[in-house]
This record gives C-alpha cells, structure tokens and sequence, in this order.
C-alpha cells in the first residue's frame, strides 16, 4: 500500500525550481502556458518596432502615474513664488504653477517630465513606422484587418493623447494650440459651437478645458487605448504570426525561436527603450514652459510648432486660403472645416485599406507569407505617395520658420507647399511604382542569369563578357517565393526562362 504522506521526488527539490513548479502546479495545471511558450515566432528586427511601442507605452504610464501626484489641472489664478526668478510675482494658473514646480521643486521633477514627453514622442513615431512596415509587407491581409484597424486606432488615440497632454501645462505655446482647437471645432457645421462650449466649460477661453483635457489625457484615452492593445493582443494570439519569406516557410507553417525565448530577449530590449527614452530627457531639453511663459488670451507665441504628428494637420491649416460661405443663414469656415475634412480622410483611407485593396483586387485569402514591396508596386507607391503627403503638410506647419531663416516670403513658402500638396505625392506615386518595376527586372535578371563578380573574360574572337555566379538556393528562394502578378510589356521576360523559375513558381503556387 502506497504512503501519501511520502514526498514525491519532484517535491523533495528545494530552491528556486521548487516554487516554480509549486507555482506551476496550481496557476497552469494543464499546462496551457508552457505550451504558449513553446510555440515559434518569427524572429526579424522589423517586429522590434511594435515592441518600442508597446515599452514607451509603459514608460509614459510610469512616468504620468509620478507626474499626476504633483500636477493641479486647475485653471484658478494664483501668485508664482517659485525659484524661477524672472516669473516671480506675476498672475499664472495652478496648472502652470504646479508644471514650474515640478520642473524646479520636484526632486527628478524635471527629468521624469522631459522623459514622458520623450516616450510620447518616440510611441507615436514607433506606432506610425510599425504600421508602415505592417502596410509594405501587406501584414494586413485577411485574417488580420481587425488587428490593422485596431492599430490604426491606437495612432489615433496617441496623437490625441499628446495634444491633451501637451496643451496640459497652460503655457504660451500650448495656449496657442488651444486656439487652434477652438477654431477647428467652430468650424464643424451644426454643432460646432456646442462642441466648443462643452470643451472649455462657457465660452473660450473658459475655465475648464485644462480640467477636462485632464480627465481625456489621463482617464479615457488611456482606458481606450489599453483596451485596444488587449484586443491587439487577443487577435494576434488566435492567428498563425506572419513571418518573412525563406527557405523551409510556407503559409501553413512557422519557421522561428520559442516564444519564451523571444520573450527574455524582449525583456532586455524594455530596458535598452526605458533607457533610450531617460538618456535623451537627461540631455535634450524639451517644452521648456518657463521659456514661453504662461497663457494669455490675447497672445501667441511666435515660432511656434506643435509635435510632429500634429504637424499634418497644422501645415494644412496654415496653407489652406481663408475660405468661407455662407449658406442657409450659417457661414461655414472652410479654412478649417476643409483641412479638418483632409486630415481625418488622410486616416479613415489608412484604416479602410485592407478592405479596399481586397474589394479592387479579388483577393481575400489568408496570407501568413509577408510580401517584399517590391513585388506589390501599385500597394508601395500608395504608401510612399502617402508619406509624402504627410510630409509636404509637416513643411507647411513651418513655413513661418523657413521664410524666416531662408529670407524669403511666408507666401512663396505657403503657395509652393499648396502646389506640392497635388504634385509631390502623384509624382512620388509614379516614381515609386517604377522604382519597385525595376527592382522586380533585377531580381529576375539576377535569377536568370546569377550574381555578378565583377570579373571581365575575353573570349577568343574578342568579345569580352562578365563571369556571373550562380545564386545559392537561400537567394533563389527568396527571390522566387512570391506570386508573379502580370507585368507591363517593358518588363517582361522573354521566353528562354530557366527550369529553376518555372520550378519555383510551380512549389509556390502549390
């Protein structure tokens, strides 16, 4: 008869190993994690980018959680006596007095400050990079469109994040921003001025709007945003990661390191971000508010400039021509109602785009192999003509600034960004499309007829020829590992193409 109270062999082992399986033993009973962790995932540098996003994130969390014990979001007017001199003794907000606090009074006040600002920074630059690589591979396809949406949500989300936050301090420039709000939000039909009262508490400049940005910046956006990652999170789990093209992946398989693995490699690379983001708030000075001074009504900062993701909308603000009709009895204020239109449709095509490209081209498989851009010329060219326009409307927002330090005309800037804001991305488009279309030419060249050496023969009659390599089966796989969609007559290949192509398509498409 066997005796219970004996200690098993797995029970007798003390230290660290027995807490783990004691821990094991009563949270994963059946096993269910350790076979998560056992599972492959692709192992590429590119899938770093949704990290950095994910770990600013939760340095902006830390980081907000320390500034929110110190922070009065208080529109009341109080005395400053802080040790800032040249501030002393003037009339501020309880918001302005309590960011100069922190900056001065706080011990790493200052630097916990700059540091959220920093990661703020780097999470919208890292989510807006990570939708473009996600965008080129064509990582969206079915069955990931919910995931691209979800992440299309979350660039939202931060960019409206970051203006909450940093319209927080009451200070000159964001002050400035806030003028620019309350013109935009005068500008929607109907309901604009609703919007508007309800935003700043009566009419502008209120007394609540430093309150209720508050409540948006660290209460309601957060929220949404954190449940947006957890849906991310939930729908990357139920499908098969996409990975890169190579030998030994197809679209029924995962070809990578265990997840456990991949997960102790992500906890130092948390470190590596966390450290990044606190190096660059210890030297590079950021919303020096006590520069700016705080907020008055009836002033603006000159030189002013919004973070860059913000820049989109403010350069088409600043070129777009002082519009307005009038139209049943109401002036409609097309200098803002029109660039508010652009900037929302810039990101409602991003967001809709899985749908759109399925729909135009038929194709509504699942795809767990990521494209190279190249051999998807028309989908590259979209996204480059997209960036480009991103990127004439961020110059617009400093045309003030480049007219100044270029001596030219604010007007001259203003009206080449106008023209550019047509020309730059259709002239983008073409090139890029071309630019993919010969990339395509090579790379079959390259097949047919191996790597160049760089060494020059000279044949007996006198013809000199250069000795070509031949490709190892890593690069002809690569290379080959793709679907042949229909090329224009320039860039067809003539009919002498090797086995070695036929073969590899015909693997592929089987």
């Amino acid at each position: 008869m066997a005796n219970d109270n004996q200690p098993t062999e797995a029970g007798s082992r003390g230290g660290g190993e027995g807490l783990a399986r004691w821990a094991r033993d009563r949270l994963d009973p059946q096993g269910r994690t350790r076979a998560l962790l056992r599972k492959a995932f692709p192992d590429h540098w590119s899938f770093m980018l949704g990290e950095i996003c994910l770990y600013s994130f939760v340095v902006l969390v830390l980081t907000g959680i320390y500034l929110t014990f110190y922070f009065h979001p208080s529109s009341q007017q109080v005395v400053y006596d802080g040790s800032y001199g040249p501030l002393r003794g003037q009339l501020v907000s309880a918001a302005f007095d309590s960011t100069m606090d922190i900056s001065f009074e706080v011990r790493g006040g200052l630097l916990i400050r700059q540091a959220h600002h920093w990661a703020a920074l780097v999470f919208v630059a890292a989510l807006l990079t990570h939708l473009m690589r996600i965008f080129f591979t064509g990582a969206f396809r079915r069955p990931r469109e919910l995931t691209w949406v979800i992440a299309v949500l979350l660039l939202v989300c931060g960019m409206i994040a970051g203006l909450t936050g940093y319209d927080l301090p009451d200070d000159l420039l964001s002050g400035t921003g806030l003028v620019v709000v309350n013109g935009t939000l005068l500008s929607v039909p109907v309901v604009g001025t609703y919007l508007s009262m309800f935003l700043f508490g009566g009419e502008y400049p209120g007394d609540e709007v430093i309150t209720r940005f508050h409540a948006l910046h660290v209460l309601l956006i957060p929220a949404v945003m954190v449940a947006l990652m957890v849906a991310h999170w939930a729908l990357a789990r139920g499908h098969r990661p996409p990975q890169y093209p190579g030998p030994g992946r197809t679209e029924t398989n995962v070809v990578g390191l265990p997840l456990g693995v991949r997960l102790v490699k992500s906890a130092g690379y948390f470190f590596l971000v966390a450290g990044t983001v606190f190096l660059l708030a210890a030297i590079a000075q950021i919303n020096p508010i006590w520069k700016y001074g705080p907020y008055r009504p009836d002033q603006v900062s000159a030189g002013s400039q919004p973070d860059w993701y913000m820049g989109v909308f403010d350069g088409l603000l600043r070129v777009m021509p002082g519009w307005e009709i009038s139209a049943w009895g109401h002036t409609l204020a097309l200098d803002n109602l029109i660039p508010l239109t652009v900037g929302a449709g810039l990101f409602a095509a991003l967001g809709a785009y899985p749908f759109l490209e399925a729909r135009v081209t038929g194709d509504r498989r699942a795809h767990h192999l990521l494209d190279r851009p190249r051999n998807r010329p028309v989908r590259t060219a979209l996204g480059a003509a997209w960036l480009s326009f991103y990127a004439v409307a961020f110059i617009g927002a400093a045309n003030d600034i480049i007219a100044l330090r270029f001596h030219v005309s604010v007007n001259a800037v203003t009206w080449v960004v106008r023209v550019s804001l047509f020309l730059v991305p259709a002239g983008v488009f073409v090139l890029a499309r071309r630019w993919a279309l010969g990339l395509q030419r090579r790379d079959r060249d390259e097949v047919l007829h191996g790597r160049e050496t760089g060494v020059v023969k000279r044949l007996p009659h006198g013809e000199f020829i250069e000795v070509h390599e031949p490709l190892s089966r890593e690069r002809l796989y690569l290379l080959t590992a793709h679907e042949h969609h229909e090329r224009p007559e320039s860039f067809a290949i003539d009919g002498n193409v090797t086995d070695e192509i036929k073969q590899a398509d015909r693997r592929h498409s089987h």
